[in-house]
């Protein structure tokens, strides 16, 4: 049963994406939870949208729907980055589910709940909504595959090396299922929060300034990457100042060493937040890439 106050804000979503433009006049908006999220608590108020399209504020966590006109039977759940203080929706996650449309999957982009807007379940909010998502998307697709940016790269990254974690007691009958991923796609991320990689919004929203260093290792996605894995697409701008490229280079070698499939795409200059990536530009060659390679796990 979905409750009125979530009823509420749901079509208030709806509203929202079909005043902003074309772009959202065909989506679905999808509650990740029949009534309040484990642990309640949470914002309260309208959801925040900045000049660059970026939410916060996220009341109702819920996912997206962006359906291709020649569906293949796949689907990509995107989780767009910001430091898990905001989600970068207008510069990632839309413009990339729009474009993986053009391929034929279907996509899922997650408005996840950010740690410290008050949520009863804290740091472990955004990892709940991911595992939900899956399950969600799970239940409405063939295979499931995952793209994660920045800090969303960290939350899908570890959301696919832990499906056997009981992040939150089960609900419903969606709870009993599993939530493996076909294959990871993780795009500038965040892998690890051990030193003397400390200085990112990651580390500080999700461990804290005073985190020990087994605080840190619990929350880095390297230290949970076995054989079962997923196979892995990664890419990267060298002069990414945000997330250090060894993140990606740690997570390649971490594959490599379990026998997990990796790609690793090394990006001369883009930086950090690029998304798609500007024509022309160096940072606008992943994509095509990545569609190729998913074709070749598929």
């Amino acid at each position: 049963m979905i409750t009125r106050r979530r009823f509420i804000l749901g079509t208030g979503a709806l509203g929202l994406s079909m005043t902003t433009g074309k772009l959202f006049a065909r989506d679905d908006i999808i509650p990740l939870w029949p009534d309040d999220p484990p642990g309640g608590g949470g914002p309260s108020g309208q959801l925040h949208i900045n000049s660059s399209g970026s939410w916060s504020n996220i009341v109702s966590p819920a996912i997206q729907r962006f359906k291709p006109e020649n569906p293949n039977g796949e689907a990509v759940l995107i989780a767009a980055g910001g430091g898990y203080r905001w989600i970068g929706m207008g510069r990632e996650a839309w413009p990339v589910a729009r474009w993986l449309n053009a391929s034929g999957y279907t996509a899922y982009v997650l408005s996840y709940r950010l740690p410290h807007e008050k949520w009863q379940a804290g740091r472990l909010a955004p990892l709940q909504d991911a595992q939900r998502a899956i399950r969600l998307v799970r239940s409405f697709e063939r295979k499931v595959h995952v793209l994660g940016f920045s800090a969303g790269g960290h939350l899908l990254g570890l959301a696919a090396a832990r499906p056997d974690f009981e992040s939150y007691p089960a609900i419903d009958p969606l709870d009993e299922v599993v939530p493996k991923v076909d294959s990871v796609g993780l795009i500038y991320p965040v892998i690890t929060l051990e030193a003397p990689y400390q200085h990112t919004n990651t580390h500080l929203m999700m461990v804290g300034k005073n985190a020990t260093p087994q605080d840190e290792a619990n929350w880095s996605v390297q230290n949970f990457v076995t054989r079962q894995y997923p196979p892995t697409f990664l890419a990267q701008a060298e002069d990414d100042h945000t997330s250090n490229p060894f993140n990606t280079a740690l997570m390649r070698d971490t594959c490599r060493r379990n026998r997990v499939p990796v790609e690793l795409i090394q990006i001369s200059k883009g930086g950090h937040g690029f998304g798609l990536g500007k024509a022309g530009t160096p940072a606008a060659l992943w994509d095509q890439a990545y569609v190729r390679w998913l074709d070749r796990v598929s």
